[in-house]
């Protein structure tokens, strides 16, 4: 239910911000909406407060945000209070954030090795995801594991390509049990 609800919402603010040419402002205007929220934690639970009443959640919504934000962007919060869907509002902005990405030709990669990549070796990364799928630039997230023993994970979005040493072993391992058992 949270991903249709931040998928709806994310995807019709979207819808908004290519229409009028402002994508990146929306996004800049969610990340401090955002950002007011994780740095005041007290607003968003009298926000969400069941007992407050909706109207003055709306006041006091507009109050904050008017001036600061678009006027488009001070709906769109009036709107998530009105529908009380403001709870939702950090995954709508993670899906308007990958929505962007996507149209702006921008992959999300994480990369998983056993030690630290040098600059060579992150930049050889990067040129062969740009050169194997669809994306124009790449965001880089680097992690180590040394449990991998050797080789790499990369992870975009839903997809992952497993090409670490555990990962070999561990197939190496299931065949020997179907040789075993069969």
């Amino acid at each position: 239910m949270a991903k249709l609800i931040s998928k709806t919402y994310g995807e019709a603010l979207y819808e908004v911000a290519a229409e009028t040419g402002r994508e990146e402002e929306f996004l800049t205007e969610l990340g401090e909406v955002v950002k007011v929220m994780e740095d005041n934690a007290d607003f968003g639970r009298l926000i969400l407060h069941p007992s407050i009443p909706k109207q003055e959640k709306l006041r006091i919504t507009g109050e904050v945000f008017r001036g600061r934000l678009s006027d488009e962007m001070v709906g769109f919060l009036l709107t998530l209070v009105e529908k009380e869907r403001f709870s939702a509002l950090r995954a709508i902005a993670d899906y308007y954030t990958q929505r962007y990405k996507e149209a702006k030709g921008i992959g999300v990669a994480y990369v998983t090795t056993p030690g630290p990549l040098g600059e060579a070796g992150r930049a050889s990364v990067e040129a062969k995801l740009l050169e194997t799928t669809k994306y124009r630039q790449m965001e880089m997230h680097y992690e180590t594991d040394p449990d991998l023993i050797g080789g790499i994970i990369i992870r975009i979005g839903d997809r992952v390509a497993d090409g670490s040493v555990r990962n070999k072993l561990n197939e190496l391992k299931q065949e020997l049990l179907q040789v075993q058992l069969g």
